[in-house]
């Protein structure tokens, strides 16, 4: 069974930059999707970003200042975020889709399994 983890959240001023990690087992093909999603209280899910071996989306609010990093052999994914912003506050969740992003890549729903979440608070 698929099983995604995902760890590296904490406090940061703002325009510090922190790294998240996803790490995914349990798969059984070795073409998937991690895509990342952030809610804030009192907001809805966001998507954030996607990686897949095909393809690599960011939404416009990160685009520039978050990169994914892939590192199949250890099936880990990083999200390195830079030039962190009050407004990008939020858990952090991580979830698996057994195939590429594809251009619905924010859709929640598309994915099969999610990770537990890792809080991130950028505060001065």
């Amino acid at each position: 069974q698929v099983q995604v983890v995902e760890s590296g959240g904490g406090s940061v001023r703002p325009g510090e930059s922190r790294s998240l990690s996803c790490v995914a087992s349990g798969f059984t093909r070795d073409f998937w999707a991690i895509g990342w999603f952030r809610q804030a209280p009192g907001k809805e899910r966001e998507g954030v970003s996607c990686i897949s071996d095909l393809d690599e989306y960011y939404a416009d609010s990160v685009k520039g200042r978050f990169t994914n990093a892939k590192n199949k052999p250890k099936s880990t994914v990083y999200l390195h975020m830079n030039s962190l912003k009050p407004e990008d506050t939020a858990i952090y969740y991580c979830a698996f889709y057994d195939g590429s992003c594809g251009t619905n890549w924010y859709r929640f729903w598309k994915y099969d399994k999610w990770g537990q979440g890792t809080q991130v608070t950028v505060s001065s």
